[in-house]
């Protein structure tokens, strides 16, 4: 099995139910606020207009100069990147989102890990996630699109990017042989919606979409997707927040000890020497974290949401 965050159940399993602060994933703990929806989003099958019109949402607000399929989050379109060509060796820059490489190699390719973009030249699949999770790496359009030039089909996971747009490539995006994947849950806060983007050329899209099928999305996610990627002061007021929050929590990590190796605005991982016991010891505490099986050391917290949710992780921290 794939390890990820956001698993509740094994630190119940492990350490017993409770009242649990999960700080193991990256989503935006402040969601955006779901409005009032039309009785049509729960009761009717979306139509092409209404997927179509949500897909359009999309490609204005990230400034897209190319289409877009809208899939039940990012992870749907991991899903299907590995049918977009023939199985064969594809090199994905590590350590990642495990799912890149966990989807390979379910479609039959052989998956090699890499260090830095410029590795995966000559590959007939790349990817990479763009700000990295879990280190927050992060490389400029000019450094990806000279890479696209040396890979048969280009995979970048933007899926952290809204609160960092100088990094995405969709505003620069008319590769031929480039998908970009964008998440919504992660940002907005709203991860159960399960709504995501490709963004590619015409061909790739429709590919895409044959193989997503009618109804990759559901009413729900399109027409509070709309809501939401058109309120552009919720955006602005959201990626403050997220910057000073960071800066609270490196500031609590610094005062543990705790050296910081990277991330975004929406988490932050920092080396505490021996990641298992760091987590062990917040767990009995009833917080949650993310830890790593490549790394000693390595821990990641997301960002608690309100004022009871820090006072819980600074007691913890310190304890």
């Amino acid at each position: 099995m794939r390890d990820h965050g956001g698993d509740l159940d094994r630190a119940q399993a492990r350490y017993g139910a409770g009242d649990w602060l999960d700080l193991s994933t990256g989503i935006n703990p402040v969601p955006y606020p779901v409005p009032d929806l039309p009785a049509r989003a729960w009761t009717a099958l979306p139509t092409r207009a209404e997927i179509a019109a949500l897909e359009r949402c999309a490609q204005a607000v990230w400034a897209a100069r190319q289409g877009c399929v809208a899939v039940a989050g990012a992870q749907g379109a991991i899903q299907l990147v590995p049918r977009l060509a023939r199985p064969g060796t594809a090199r994905v820059v590590a350590p990642t989102y495990n799912e890149h490489a966990g989807a390979l190699r379910a479609q039959g390719w052989t998956v090699e890990e890499v260090a830095t973009p410029e590795d995966l030249r000559g590959a007939a699949l790349g990817v990479l996630v763009n700000p990295n999770n879990p280190d927050g790496r992060s490389w400029t359009p000019e450094v990806l699109l000279e890479v696209a030039r040396n890979v048969g089909l280009l995979i970048v996971d933007e899926s952290f990017a809204d609160p960092l747009p100088e990094v995405s490539l969709l505003p620069r995006l008319e590769a031929q042989n480039v998908v970009v994947l964008r998440s919504f849950g992660k940002f907005y806060g709203l991860a159960g919606l399960r709504l995501g983007f490709a963004f590619a050329p015409e061909a790739l899209i429709a590919r895409l979409r044959a193989l997503a099928g009618p109804w990759a999305v559901s009413g729900l996610a399109i027409h509070l997707g709309q809501a939401a990627l058109t309120d552009r002061t919720w955006q602005a007021e959201t990626c403050a927040r997220l910057d000073r929050d960071a800066a609270r929590l490196d500031g609590l990590a610094a005062a543990a000890g705790w050296r910081l190796v990277g991330g975004t605005p929406l988490f932050r991982t920092y080396d505490t020497a021996d990641a298992a016991a760091t987590q062990d010891r917040l767990a009995g505490q009833r917080v949650w974290s993310r830890i790593f099986p490549y790394s000693r050391g390595w821990i990641r917290l997301g960002l608690p949401g309100d004022a009871a949710s820090w006072q819980r992780l600074e007691a913890a921290m310190a304890g």
